[in-house]
């Protein structure tokens, strides 16, 4: 039920917690400040200008986590050095974290290339269309298979990231704090433009990021908001130093990655071994490389 007796005619429009007042007026209104935006300032990149089903995975999976901004560049080496999942799958480990290097969480260079793998030797080479075969490959996982499903496909799912989920928050749960993400995914259905799933998605996610911007972030008000733990002296910091090592250098023993680089001995030996355990790093005779 709707909690505010006199919801304004403008957004935001209150705290819709229960979708039962959530009427088609208010949410063709909705729509309308949505994609008034959208038309004004919408942004412009190369995985919004292609339906090409590997193009999409690559550019979602580069943007777990990383901004726009340092995307875009390695997406278009990416793409111009393996332009399919058949060319990806022939590379080496190697060879694509080379590429990757900067991006940060390399775990994801890795999916990505067994990814291919897998697309190429059980699917046909094809990526899969559904969710539940989509959240069956690695490092993807719910909001990256709708995401997909929906930029790649054209397919109505309810789709849920960091800026979609501020829109939301800062329209529908006015005053409210320790929002979940179940509550938020009703009215993404509810809402979602079904014929236009791809520039209806589009436009939310760049609201999202005009809200953040003029606003206190409403994601705050998430009960799933964290800070980014910090990268200085983190495991993830040793583990990229630990492969940029390697990266340069090819082939190195666990004593020339110690003394190469400035973290503690035990740190550098604990990373190592799982970045070993994960098949990121291969050892042969107490000598590490890049793994195949």
């Amino acid at each position: 039920m709707n909690r505010q007796t006199n919801t304004p005619s403008d957004p935001p429009f209150g705290d819709y917690t229960e979708i039962g007042d959530l009427d088609e007026s208010r949410i063709r209104l909705f729509r309308e400040y949505i994609y008034t935006y959208y038309g004004d300032a919408g942004r412009s990149f190369p995985w919004r200008e292609t339906t090409d089903p590997y193009a999409i995975l690559v550019s979602e999976i580069m943007l777990q986590q990383t901004q726009t901004e340092r995307v875009l560049q390695k997406y278009t080496n990416f793409l111009a050095r393996w332009p399919s999942f058949g060319h990806l799958a022939a590379a080496t480990l190697a060879e694509v974290y080379e590429v990757w290097r900067g991006l940060g969480y390399n775990r994801r260079a890795k999916a990505l290339l067994d990814i291919a793998k897998l697309v190429t030797g059980e699917f046909g080479g094809k990526l899969p269309e559904t969710l539940i075969a989509l959240t069956s490959l690695p490092m993807i996982g719910h909001a990256t298979a709708a995401a997909i499903s929906a930029f790649a496909f054209g397919n109505a799912v309810a789709y849920l990231e960091t800026n979609i989920r501020r829109v939301y928050i800062h329209f529908f749960f006015v005053g409210r704090a320790k929002v979940h993400d179940r509550e938020l995914l009703p009215l993404v259905d509810c809402t979602l433009d079904r014929d236009e799933p791809r520039h209806w998605f589009y436009g939310l996610m760049d609201y999202g990021v005009h809200l953040k911007k003029t606003l206190p972030n409403p994601n705050r008000r998430s009960v799933h908001y964290s800070r980014q733990s910090e990268f200085e002296g983190s495991d993830r910091q040793i583990r990229g130093s630990i492969l940029r090592h390697l990266g340069d250098n090819k082939r190195s023993s666990a004593v020339a990655l110690i003394e190469g680089l400035l973290y503690d001995g035990d740190r550098i030996e604990k990373c190592l071994a799982a970045l070993v355990e994960e098949g990121f790093v291969a050892e042969d005779n107490a000598v590490y490389r890049i793994g195949d």
